[in-house]
C-alpha cells in the first residue's frame, strides 16, 4: 500500500499528458541545440549515411516549428484512421448494438461458465474503447449476483479483463489503429517504407484474448472466490438498480440481422480479394503489397457503421436517416480529447523526426545492445519492465506510445526486430497494470461499484483483489509471447514476428 500510495502521489505531479508533451517539446529544443554544438551524429545503417543532430532553436528549426505545424497535425498516421473507424463505431455504440453485444455475451451461460464468459465478453468489449468501463463493469456484478455468486467478484473480473486486458482482442478496436498510426510514424526513421496496419498484431491479440480469459477464469476460481467468502454483500446492497441483462425480442433480433449483414460484409471483401487480378491486390497480385492493408480502417468503419444501422433500424433507435450522422456527430465529440492530445503528440514527433535525435538514439542504442550481444528476449524484457513502470503513471495508451515508440522501434528494427513485434511487447505492458493504477479515472469508478454491494470495502479491498490478477496476467502474457516468438508464427496476416 505504502507503494500504490507513493504512486498516487507521483502520479497526481504529473500534468496531463497535453503539457506533458509541450514540456517535452520544449526539453527537445534545448536537448537539440546542446546536441547540435556538439556535433553529435551517427551513421545510419539502413543507407549508411552519417545523421547530424539538428538544432530546433536555430532559424531552420523556427521555419519548421511555425511552417509545419498544421502540416504535422493534418498528417499524423493516427488521427484520419482513428476518426474514419470512430464514425462506424459511434453508430454501434449509440445505436445501442455494442451494449445488447456484451449483455449477450454473458446472459443465458450456466454458473460454472460465467467467469470465462465474463471475461471474454471483457476482450470483446475492447471494440467500445472506454465505454466498456461504463457498461461491462455493472454487468459484471449483475452477471454473478444472477447466478447466485458474490457481484463483487464479477464486478472485479469485468474491471481486469475490459483494463489489464485492455491491448488484446478477437476484434479489431480503435487502440489498433492509434497505436499502428503511432508505429508506422516511428518507423519511418529507419524506413519510410514500413507502414503499420490496425491488423499487424490481428493473430497474437486474438490469440492473446483467449489466454487472458483463460488465466482471469483460473485465478477467479482458485483464488478469488476463497476470499470472496470473507466479504459477503451487505444486507442492504443495490443489486437491483444496474441494469437487465436479459435482452427483448426485438433486441435479439436486431442482433440477429445484424450479425447477417457482418457475416455478408465478410463474404463480400473475401470474394472481392480471392481472384489474383483483383484490384486489391498490386500488380503482381500480391494482397499484402495491394491497397486493401491500407483501406482496413474504412473497412472496419463502415462494418461498424452497417450494422449498427441495421440494429438500429430493427430495434427503434434509429427512426430517420439523420439520426445516424447525428450518431456519428456524437462519436466525434467523445474523440474531442483524444484529437486535442494528437495535436501535441504530433507536434512532438515531427520534432523528434527533424533533430535526427530519435535515430542518433537508435543507432547508438542499437551498437550498444549488440556490443554487450544482448539479444531480443532480454530486450524485450527490458522494454516491458521499462513500459511496465510508466505504465503506472501515465495511463493514455496512445500517449505512452508516443513518448518511448519512437526510440524503441527503430532501435530495435536496426536489431532486425520487426516494428511490429516491438508494438506486440508494448501492448503486454501498456495493459497488465492498468486495473492497478489509481490514476486511472476508473479505478475510483470500480471502487464505487464495489462499495454499492460493501459499503465499507475500501482501496485495500480493491488492490488485494486485482494484483494478483494483474501480475498472473503480466507473467503469463509474456510467456505466451516469448512462445510464440520462439515459433515464429505471424503476428497478423502478412506480418512475421521475426
Amino acid at each position: 500500500m505504502r507503494v500504490l500510495n507513493g504512486i498516487e502521489r507521483a502520479g497526481n505531479k504529473l500534468p496531463h499528458p497535453f503539457w506533458l508533451f509541450i514540456i517535452l517539446s520544449a526539453f527537445l529544443m534545448v536537448l537539440s541545440w546542446v546536441l547540435a554544438a556538439m556535433n553529435v551524429s551517427a551513421v545510419n545503417p539502413a543507407d549508411g549515411k552519417p545523421v547530424v543532430a539538428q538544432n530546433l532553436l536555430s532559424a531552420e528549426g523556427a521555419a519548421m516549428i511555425l511552417g509545419d505545424a498544421i502540416t504535422n497535425f493534418a498528417e499524423f498516421p493516427a488521427l484520419g484512421t482513428v476518426l474514419v473507424v470512430m464514425l462506424g463505431v459511434a453508430v454501434a455504440d449509440r445505436s445501442g448494438l455494442l451494449a445488447a453485444v456484451l449483455r449477450r455475451g454473458i446472459s443465458r451461460v450456466p454458473a460454472r461458465w460465467v467467469t470465462f464468459a465474463l471475461a471474454f465478453t471483457g476482450m470483446i468489449s475492447h471494440a467500445a474503447a472506454d465505454s466498456a468501463y461504463i457498461v461491462l463493469i455493472p454487468l459484471g456484478g449483475l452477471a454473478f449476483y444472477a447466478v447466485g455468486r458474490n457481484p463483487i467478484i464479477g464486478v472485479i473480473v469485468a474491471y481486469v479483463s475490459v483494463a489489464a486486458g485492455f491491448d488484446a482482442s478477437p476484434v479489431v478496436t480503435p487502440t489498433d489503429v492509434i497505436l499502428g498510426g503511432i508505429t508506422t510514424e516511428a518507423a519511418h526513421t529507419v524506413d519510410p517504407s514500413v507502414t503499420v496496419t490496425p491488423l499487424a498484431n490481428y493473430f497474437f491479440s486474438l490469440g492473446s484474448s483467449f489466454v487472458l480469459a483463460a488465466i482471469i477464469t483460473l485465478v477467479t476460481e482458485t483464488l478469488l472466490t476463497k476470499r470472496a467468502k470473507s466479504m459477503p454483500i451487505d444486507d442492504d446492497a443495490e443489486v437491483g438498480d444496474l441494469g437487465d441483462l436479459s435482452l427483448s425480442d426485438q433486441e435479439r433480433r436486431g442482433l440477429r440481422w445484424s450479425g447477417i449483414a457482418l457475416i455478408v460484409i465478410a463474404a463480400l471483401v473475401a470474394l472481392a480479394i480471392v481472384p489474383s487480378n483483383s484490384p486489391l491486390r498490386d500488380e503482381k497480385g500480391d494482397l499484402a503489397l495491394g491497397p486493401l492493408l491500407g483501406a482496413v480502417a474504412l473497412l472496419i468503419g463502415l462494418a461498424f457503421c452497417v450494422v449498427g444501422i441495421i440494429y438500429g433500424r430493427t430495434v427503434g433507435t434509429i427512426k430517420q436517416s439523420s439520426d445516424v450522422p447525428n450518431f456519428m456527430a456524437h462519436g466525434m465529440k467523445e474523440m474531442a480529447p483524444v484529437i486535442v492530445l494528437f495535436f501535441a503528440i504530433s507536434q512532438f514527433l515531427a520534432y523528434f523526426k527533424w533533430t535526427n535525435i530519435g535515430t542518433i538514439l537508435a543507432v547508438k542504442g542499437a551498437d550498444l545492445l549488440k556490443a554487450a550481444g544482448i539479444n531480443g528476449p532480454v530486450v524485450f524484457l527490458g522494454i516491458l519492465l521499462i513500459v511496465t513502470i510508466i505504465n503506472l503513471l501515465i495511463t493514455s495508451g496512445s500517449a505512452q506510445w508516443a513518448l518511448v515508440g519512437p526510440v524503441f522501434v527503430p532501435m530495435l528494427m536496426l536489431l532486425d526486430i520487426p516494428a511490429e513485434t516491438t508494438q506486440a511487447v508494448y501492448r503486454i505492458a501498456d495493459s497488465c497494470t492498468n486495473a492497478l493504477s489509481p490514476m486511472s479515472p476508473y479505478f475510483v469508478l470500480v471502487l464505487g461499484f464495489v462499495q454499492r454491494y460493501r459499503k465499507s470495502a475500501g482501496i485495500g479491498t480493491l488492490m488485494a483483489l486485482v494484483l494478483p490478477l494483474c501480475l498472473v496476467m503480466l507473467v503469463t502474457w509474456t510467456l505466451f509471447f516469448f512462445a510464440w516468438w520462439a515459433l515464429g508464427i505471424p503476428l497478423g496476416p502478412g506480418v512475421p514476428v521475426r
